[in-house]
């Protein structure tokens, strides 16, 4: 079990992730609007829902990389080296889907997210499994992204 003075360091990967998860935000606003005119798949979530549901997220798997790192064991330095990789193609998601348009390069790129997503998922998993729940709900979102994403793609094309 965690103790008080243990939580410091998974509280501030959680806030250091949601910063940079904001700064995604803050570089795609000016092209959000855009995304309120655009066909979209079948059960697409109202735009409202995104920064709510993105805010969560950042904060359980920057909460899950701080148990990670305090965890400190051999296989910390790759997981969290591959968690940071992932995190920066999260990051840049948003430019090319929002800001460019370029909603197939965006899928495919989502699919390489996916796929250091579920990477990172399983080393989480094998070094703290708690670390591993915590990715769950991200990897799971991610994955419905993908369809959204894809389905924008389709309709809009």
């Amino acid at each position: 079990m965690l103790s008080i003075k243990r939580w410091k360091v998974p509280l501030l990967g959680a806030f250091l992730t949601l910063l940079v998860g904001g700064l995604s935000s803050l570089l795609a606003f000016p092209a959000l609007q855009q995304f309120n005119h655009l066909l979209k798949p079948p059960a697409s979530p109202p735009a409202f829902l995104f920064p709510i549901v993105w805010t969560f997220l950042y904060l359980l798997i920057g909460g899950a990389a701080g148990l990670i790192f305090e965890e400190n064991s051999s296989y910390c330095s790759f997981s969290l080296r591959l968690y940071l990789v992932q995190l920066i193609v999260n990051i840049l998601w948003p430019l090319w889907f929002f800001t460019f348009g370029f909603y197939l390069v965006a899928f495919l790129w989502l699919l390489i997210l996916w796929i250091l997503a579920f990477i990172t998922m399983i080393l989480f998993f094998r070094e703290y499994f708690i670390s591993g729940l915590l990715f769950v709900p991200y990897f799971l979102w991610i994955t419905f992204a993908g369809y959204l994403n894809f389905g924008v793609w389709l309709l809009n094309n």
